[in-house]
């Protein structure tokens, strides 16, 4: 029997236990909330809690012990500098489980493992994220104050621009009748030159009726 032996093995052997909470650890301190069964969830609680007490000491020891039980630095350097000054004043009882579900497959009793202020630091980023967006978008809102008077200035001036084509295109017609008109006072005047070379061509033949007459004179 197992008297005052603290700690559930989980069916594991001892290194593949020490990855499994190892893992867990990492992924609350990260996402701040996971979900898994309550075995584990309290095993994890722990681990976590103790992460954090390193974290409110701050010293290089702390975090050299901090590095052993989680050997990645990013995860480390969030717990000291962002999740431990969250709990200054406060002693102990960082975590929280809240039982939620029984899993589909096994039946198993499911929970999620959070941070007790997880849901206060969720309200206050989304509550910044929302004034954030607002600030945003008023200077938008009086930026397309110009930009429509622009527009609609725009547009004024392309529906004047053809108003005046269209009055200045009947000066221009008006210009170019009268040309068309000239242009056929000269093809008039042609026909007259026509009637005074025609007459010339009716005196030649005149000229070649003479010319036989000349031997009838040597015949008397």
């Amino acid at each position: 029997m197992r008297h005052n032996v603290s700690g559930r093995q989980f069916g594991r052997t001892a290194n593949q236990r020490k990855a499994l909470l190892r893992g867990l650890a990492t992924a609350v301190i990260e996402h701040e909330r996971i979900e898994t069964t309550v075995a584990k969830a309290k095993e994890t609680r722990r681990i976590v809690e103790k992460l954090v007490t390193l974290g409110k000491r701050g010293d290089l020891n702390s975090k050299r012990i901090a590095l052993s039980k989680i050997p990645n630095r990013e995860i480390i350097q969030k717990l000291f500098d962002v999740i431990a000054p969250r709990f200054a004043n406060r002693n102990g009882g960082y975590m929280r489980i809240v039982h939620t579900r029984q899993r589909v497959n096994d039946r198993a009793e499911m929970a999620v493992l959070e941070f007790v202020d997880f849901e206060d630091m969720r309200d206050k980023s989304a509550g910044g994220k929302k004034a954030a967006s607002k600030k945003a978008a008023a200077p938008k809102a009086v930026d397309e104050k110009p930009v429509a008077e622009k527009a609609a200035a725009e547009k004024k001036e392309e529906k004047a621009a053809p108003a005046e084509e269209k009055k200045a295109a009947p000066k221009d017609k008006e210009e170019k009748a009268p040309a068309k008109k000239k242009a056929p006072a000269k093809k008039k005047a042609a026909p007259k030159d026509k009637e005074e070379k025609a007459p010339a061509k009716k005196k030649a033949p005149a000229k070649k009726k003479a010319a036989p007459k000349k031997p009838a004179k040597g015949d008397e």
